[in-house]
């Protein structure tokens, strides 16, 4: 027999990663993984030792597509505040096709794994943690440039401030999750920002 395809292992993250959003980590098996993307278990196994390799590879194939949207909204050349309005844009742009695509509001894939797993499997935690680095760098990137323009105050601590931006995003579309709606997200999103930010929502109008 052949060696299963390159495709296969990229075909398998896509499953796993749509399936456990959708509904949880302990609620998907391996056989339904497989079932779902028509790969035999025995390619499954050829790619990934168990279950958590899989979802490690799902959280890194999605940290990658956060990158490849967040490098040209937070490019150096778009002036700070519009690269939070642009991220904003496209959260709720994300959340809007995946509750279109799967009929039902399902938040941020990692936090949702990562809520339910980070006790039991330390390396889901890890992962998590790792991303989350990644992200919060941007973010502080920008509050430096901010700062330097002279729109937020000299003294104020990027890395907090970054790790208070990322948990709100977290927490409103953890929300928006368990409401099932993304009213409230699409509402409050950017004028909460603004707020952690110390800034008027006017602020959004004079850096169009």
């Amino acid at each position: 027999m052949g060696r299963p395809s390159p495709d296969t292992k990229q075909i398998l993250i896509d499953t796993a990663q749509a399936l456990i959003w959708m509904n949880s980590y302990g609620s998907v098996s391996v056989d339904d993984i497989c079932k779902a993307a028509g790969v035999k278990k025995g390619s499954f196994y050829h790619f990934f030792p168990s279950k958590v390799d899989l979802a490690l590879a799902a959280m890194e194939h999605s940290y990658s597509e956060v990158k490849r949207l967040y490098d040209p909204i937070f490019s150096a050349d778009t002036p700070p505040l519009q690269r939070f309005e642009r991220m904003v844009a496209l959260v709720i742009e994300k959340q809007t096709e995946t509750l279109q695509k799967f009929g039902r509001v399902c938040g941020c894939p990692d936090t949702s794994l990562s809520c339910e797993m980070a006790g039991l499997e330390e390396r889901i935690r890890a992962k998590f943690e790792e991303v989350a680095l990644r992200k919060k760098r941007y973010y502080e990137t920008t509050l430096r440039d901010m700062v330097g323009e002279g729109t937020l105050p000299p003294d104020t601590d990027v890395k907090v401030k970054a790790h208070e931006i990322f948990a709100y995003l977290l927490g409103q579309m953890t929300l928006a999750r368990i409401q099932n709606d993304l009213t409230p997200l699409k509402r409050d999103l950017m004028p909460g920002l603004l707020g952690l930010l110390g800034l008027p929502d006017k602020a959004v109008l004079a850096s169009s």
